[in-house]
């Protein structure tokens, strides 16, 4: 019997796991194969090159924080405010090496010193904007409240984890949950 592959994707998530404690620079294929107990051979099986594996990172981050979440809220059906409350909830539960938060932290950084990066995020950016927009047109008449709505969603998912602020009687959950409330009122 073959020696079972490891598989493609798990050189990609273990990319992103390596990009998010140590930037790019961290994404080397000897350190990868170490973190998935086998041997380097394996990668040049998928990959030609280390470049490759971090354009097959980006292109997986991108698919499915944007159009993977899409799917995903689009599938459940409902009014405008149903598939809002579903991307809020998909957004708040995202975790794991593709779709958590310190990979999409680690991309923002890298984005700050490649322009390739960086081209890519403003199209993942304006991807998820707008289909924010589309969700907040539906519930909102004006256009410069759909926006700012939009923003703020947005700004919140990018930015709640750096925020170390107390809430007085209120739990961070419950202040989550009372602005999911005011941006869908």
């Amino acid at each position: 019997m073959g020696a079972t592959r490891t598989p493609r994707g798990k050189w990609i998530e273990e990319g992103l796991r390596a990009l998010a404690a140590g930037g790019p620079d961290a994404v080397r294929v000897e350190s990868l194969a170490q973190a998935l107990g086998v041997s380097k051979g394996g990668f040049y099986g998928y990959f030609g090159s280390r470049g490759a594996l971090l354009t097959e990172m980006l292109d997986t981050w991108e698919h499915e924080v944007a159009e993977a979440v899409i799917k995903q809220v689009e599938s459940g059906g409902g009014d405008a405010r149903a598939r809002l409350e579903r991307l809020f909830e998909i957004a708040s539960s995202a975790d794991g090496p593709v779709r958590g938060t310190t990979a999409e932290l680690a991309i923002r950084d890298w984005a700050r010193r490649d322009e390739d990066v960086a081209r890519r995020l403003r199209r993942t950016d304006n991807r998820r904007m707008d289909y924010l927009r589309s969700l907040f047109r539906a519930i909102c008449t004006d256009e410069g409240d759909v926006e700012v709505r939009c923003l703020l969603a947005y700004s919140l998912r990018i930015g709640e984890h750096f925020i170390a602020v107390d809430h007085g009687t209120h739990t961070r959950a419950e202040v989550m949950e009372l602005t999911k409330r005011w941006l869908l009122r």
